[in-house]
């Protein structure tokens, strides 16, 4: 980067800077930090709203980090940390301008975003190939599954192998098809090594490199880990989602913050309105399954209907006994007249688990339709708990905020202030969308906000004649406690909140397994009474005929 570049990203960095001092000062939840360089001219910055890190809280189990302005020769350095959320639209989760690219500086980057994300680690990222993100990756994040952008690998393969695109026009269309059309890894190795044969590109080496990578890419290779995606097929196409059509080649440092402020604003229109239309519609039911109702009333409208999707292929996907050894049963499950594409599935009748060769759940977080016919077999009616995750259901964004802060003591500090912006925010939110829902709900929300207003009101002038050193205790009983008193009486309740959630949550499993045991013993009485019945009209008729030849 020239000296002039720097010279002009600084003198936008400080304009994007002022931007941010502005949003702290007026949100304390707000973050950002800067990494100065010695002339304090391009230091990389970053930045992440409350709404951006409380959106992390419930979404952030699979990140995408997009750097793809290098690529695309953009003339702002501009990077975005994004998501899926409940409805499987893109959610943001911090920016950057990295305006002296290093691995120093991907390492701050990724700590400085870790640090403003309360240190959860997410259980998988998607990234650009760099080699530099490769390392840092490694080193910050090293429990992460790490993915590299399959648009980003095609787009270098056809860099890196130009002239052999050009004389063999087919070569490309091979090559996509054998990353994204085998479905298991022995398909994939012999497809790939009959694929360099036939192209006599056997010591090609940047060929080999992305073979020696494939655990990195290949879908084939990932499929045992969560990336937030609703389709094993779809995704790791492009990373700029969020902000396509927003940030582009033509976008200065000047206009950044405005085009921000726009992708920002539409991306939550468009939830807002998919949440509307989710609670305000009821989805068509194509069977007439309890597990398909059960689906409906927990999931979001767009994940159902992948849902309903996998259900209503088990129609046309029977399962078949392959072994049973107790608890235990094996299945393979195949499209009629598809026998070559079959995939396993077993099933642990005692636990109520079930493992599909497809691995679609592990991958996407929704059951297939492959665990779907098996649990049509076994008359399994509902679906266990443990299939259904909050992050997908129409709850997702229900419960403590931020985990890891949840149960900290109220204090001066930076963090807690921003765990109390960010609790108040969302039950805020709850009220104002359930109180706009009609007239009379809006008077009867509007009477309770001016009441709760009084008592906040009211407390804050108590607690401005509360002598120093002592804080007013828990459920505002108006007794002074020590400091220290305090800490232990906020951990104690803290701790049984905590255990109270765990009994819950146990006692949720068990009611499910229960009441799908309940459903299994309820038809294999069903079953009983029908044998038994026809059992009984076999009797009668064998006597019918001894009475006939005996006469």
């Amino acid at each position: 980067m020239s000296s002039a570049r720097q010279r002009a990203l600084g003198g936008g960095g400080h304009h994007v800077l002022d931007y941010l001092k502005r949003m702290q000062a007026e949100n304390p939840a707000f973050f950002y930090a800067v990494q100065d360089d010695n002339d304090h001219l391009c230091g990389n910055i970053f930045w992440a709203d409350a709404t951006s890190r409380m959106n992390y809280s419930y979404f952030g189990d699979a990140v995408i980090l997009d750097t793809t302005y290098k690529t695309n020769r953009y003339r702002v350095p501009f990077a975005s940390f994004t998501g899926f959320n409940h409805h499987g639209q893109p959610v943001l989760f911090g920016c950057a301008l990295i305006l002296n690219e290093s691995e120093s500086s991907f390492i701050w980057l990724f700590r400085t975003w870790l640090h403003a994300m309360s240190g959860r680690h997410p259980v998988s990222i998607t990234t650009d190939l760099d080699p530099f993100i490769q390392v840092t990756v490694a080193q910050v994040l090293p429990s992460t599954r790490h993915r590299f952008c399959k648009w980003s690998i095609f787009r270098e393969t056809q860099a890196k192998l130009a002239h052999l695109c050009e004389s063999h026009p087919a070569f490309e269309t091979e090559f996509k098809k054998c990353v994204n059309e085998n479905e298991t890894v022995d398909e994939f190795e012999s497809y790939w090594h009959s694929l360099l044969e036939r192209f006599d590109v056997m010591d090609n080496e940047w060929l080999q490199s992305m073979y020696n990578a494939r655990e990195h890419w290949v879908p084939v290779y990932l499929r045992d880990t969560f990336f937030g995606e609703i389709s094993l097929n779809e995704g790791s196409e492009c990373l700029n989602i969020f902000f396509d059509g927003h940030v582009n080649a033509s976008t200065t440092l000047q206009v950044l913050v405005r085009q921000y402020e726009k992708a920002v604003s539409t991306w939550h229109e468009r939830e807002l309105k998919e949440e509307y239309d989710t609670t305000n519609s009821s989805p068509v039911l194509k069977t007439p399954s309890p597990m398909e109702k059960q689906a409906a009333s927990l999931y979001t409208r767009k994940i159902f209907m992948k849902f309903q999707e996998e259900l209503v292929e088990t129609l046309a996907n029977p399962a078949t006994k392959i072994d049973d050894s107790g608890t235990i049963s094996t299945y393979r499950v195949a499209k009629f007249g598809q026998n070559q594409k079959s995939h396993i599935v077993t099933f642990n009748s005692f636990e109520m688990k079930a493992s599909c060769s497809c691995q679609m759940f592990e991958y996407s977080g929704i059951i297939c339709r492959h665990i779907l016919a098996v649990f049509r077999a076994k008359n399994v009616l509902t679906l266990p708990s443990q299939y259904v995750l909050k992050r997908w259901t129409m709850n997702a964004k229900t419960g403590p905020v931020l985990d890891e802060h949840a149960s900290e003591l109220p204090s001066g500090s930076h963090e807690s202030v921003t765990v109390r912006y960010n609790n108040l925010r969302q039950e805020a939110i709850k009220y104002v969308e359930e109180g706009a829902k009609s007239i009379h709900v809006y008077h009867v929300a509007m009477r309770a906000l001016q009441e709760a207003a009084k008592k906040v009101s009211a407390m804050k002038n108590q607690s401005t004649r509360t002598p120093a050193g002592a804080i007013v205790a828990n459920g505002g009983r108006g007794e002074l406690l020590a400091a220290h008193e305090d800490v232990q009486s906020y951990q104690s309740v803290a701790e049984k909140q905590k255990k109270i959630q765990e009994l819950t949550a146990e006692l949720e499993v068990t009611n499910q397994r229960c009441g799908v045991y309940r459903a299994n013993l309820l038809a294999v009485l069903k079953d009983m009474e029908e044998q038994k019945l026809k059992l009984s009209v076999k009797v009668q008729n064998a006597r019918l005929s001894l009475k006939e030849c005996l006469h």
